[in-house]
Formats: structure tokens, C-alpha cells, sequence
């Protein structure tokens, strides 16, 4: 939905834990880099900033693959449709994989999955980076965690299944990982100082135009954002940039 109003950040903590994972991934000339879930390609054009040697986005589907290649830029640059999971790339074929707001909506098993792959693909030491919704605080209990998963899913109608810090850093850390950089903010999405700041000032016009110009809307937005408001001491934004250990043998 917030696609179609003309939203094009749509990560949990705003623009700027994306720029700033770009930038603690360090992409140059000698990177291929592999991107799950590419989306409107805001953050591929960072990526793609950095001259990377080979650059491919992983997509669910056509459509969503359709609109990441508008934002490539020249030749060893493509978009595929493939399982995030299973994306059919040869072994060791990244030093540098991504993904935001990717594996919030995956199963445990799924995510595990999703990470195992991520570890297929990079090379020893290769750089993983992560930008996905948090669950605060830390010891939040087993029924608060399922009380909020369950709202969530009902009033985004995506699963949504964020983690604790202690659990997306188990996450990639069982995955052969090991985490050098963190970072943690409040859940932004629907922030109207971060909504300005991330599509403008003529951007969010345009959001709230398209809003009121379809009445369905503008109820759904405002469940989604009194969730976001109640369970605001819950719920936060986590990057996480790692690196493959040289041991592994995924």
C-alpha cells in the first residue's frame, strides 16, 4: 500500500541507517555485490555509487524485479526472480550481500535459511549487513513478543516476526558471522520528520494527496500508525554489518 501512495523508503529505522550501512560496507571497484529484496532501489543507488565490479538484486517476482532495474545504472548489473533463500548463485560468488526489512517477515526456519544462503555466497570475510524492525527490550517476554508479532501481521497483512538484539545477533552469529557493527533507532517508517526527510517535501505531498484521494486509505494508515504508537517502547530499527569468518564452511 505504501508503495502505491508513493512511498519509496520503506525501512523500519528511515533512510539513514541505510546510507549509513552503505557506508560501513565499504563498496569499491573490486566488490560483487548481491542485494535481497532490492525493492524501489533506494539503496542500490548507493550501493551502485561505489563503482562495484558486478552488482545482482535478488526479487520475488517480476513486477518487483521490473522496478529494481530502473535503478541500474550500466553493464554486470541485473535483477533476478529467485527465493531469497535459494537464489541459484554460484558459491563464493559476493563479497559484499545485503538486505532490509527482509527477514522481519520470514519464519525462524526461513530466516536461518535466508542467512545460511547469504553465507554460501560470500567469500571468507566477505561483508553482511542486515536493516530490519526490533523488538525492545531485550528480555521482553515470550507473550509480549507474540502479542506483538500477531498485531503487527494483522494490521500490516504481511507476517511480521521481528527479533531482540540478543536474537538477530544469535541469528548471524550461528550463522557463521560474526557482527563489528551496530546500530539501533526508533522505529521511523511512518515518522513524519523522517517520512519529509526521506521523500522530500514534494514527495510526502504527493503521499497525502494520493491518500485522500482514495477514503480507504487514510483509516488503514492510521491503525497501522496507533500500532506503531502503542507499542512504540517495543519496537525499534537494528542494523547489523558483519563479516563472514574465514572458518566457515558454509
Amino acid at each position: 500500500m505504501l508503495g502505491r501512495l508513493g512511498k519509496r523508503v520503506m525501512r523500519p529505522g528511515g533512510f539513514g541507517p541505510s546510507q549509513r550501512m552503505i557506508e560501513e560496507l565499504g563498496i569499491g571497484a573490486d566488490d560483487d555485490v548481491v542485494e535481497m529484496w532490492p525493492g524501489l532501489g533506494r539503496t542500490t543507488a548507493l550501493a551502485l555509487a561505489g563503482n562495484p565490479r558486478s552488482y545482482v538484486g535478488i526479487e520475488r517476482g517480476e513486477a518487483e524485479a521490473a522496478r529494481a532495474r530502473a535503478a541500474l545504472t550500466g553493464p554486470r548489473q541485473e535483477c533476478l526472480v529467485a527465493p531469497v533463500h535459494r537464489t541459484g548463485l554460484a558459491d563464493n560468488s559476493a563479497s559484499v550481500l545485503y538486505g532490509e526489512a527482509l527477514l522481519t517477515l520470514e519464519p525462524a526456519a526461513r530466516k536461518a535459511e535466508i542467512v545460511a544462503e547469504a553465507g554460501r555466497l560470500l567469500r571468507p570475510d566477505g561483508r553482511y549487513a542486515i536493516h530490519e524492525l526490533l523488538l525492545t527490550p531485550d528480555g521482553l517476554a515470550e507473550s509480549a513478543k507474540s502479542e506483538i508479532q500477531a498485531t503487527l501481521t494483522k494490521v500490516l497483512r504481511v507476517g511480521a516476526r521481528p527479533l531482540t538484539r540478543t536474537e538477530w545477533h544469535r541469528l548471524l552469529d550461528e550463522g557463521g558471522f560474526t557482527v563489528h557493527t551496530e546500530e539501533t533507532c526508533p522505529l521511523l517508517l511512518l515518522d513524519p520528520r523522517t517520512v519529509i526527510s526521506d521523500e522530500g517535501v514534494a514527495g510526502t505531498a504527493g503521499i497525502l494527496a494520493r491518500s485522500l484521494a482514495h477514503p480507504q486509505v487514510l483509516p488503514r494508515l492510521a491503525r497501522i500508525w496507533r500500532t506503531f504508537h502503542r507499542y512504540r517502547d517495543q519496537l525499534g530499527a537494528i542494523t547489523l554489518v558483519a563479516r563472514r569468518s574465514t572458518a566457515d564452511s558454509c
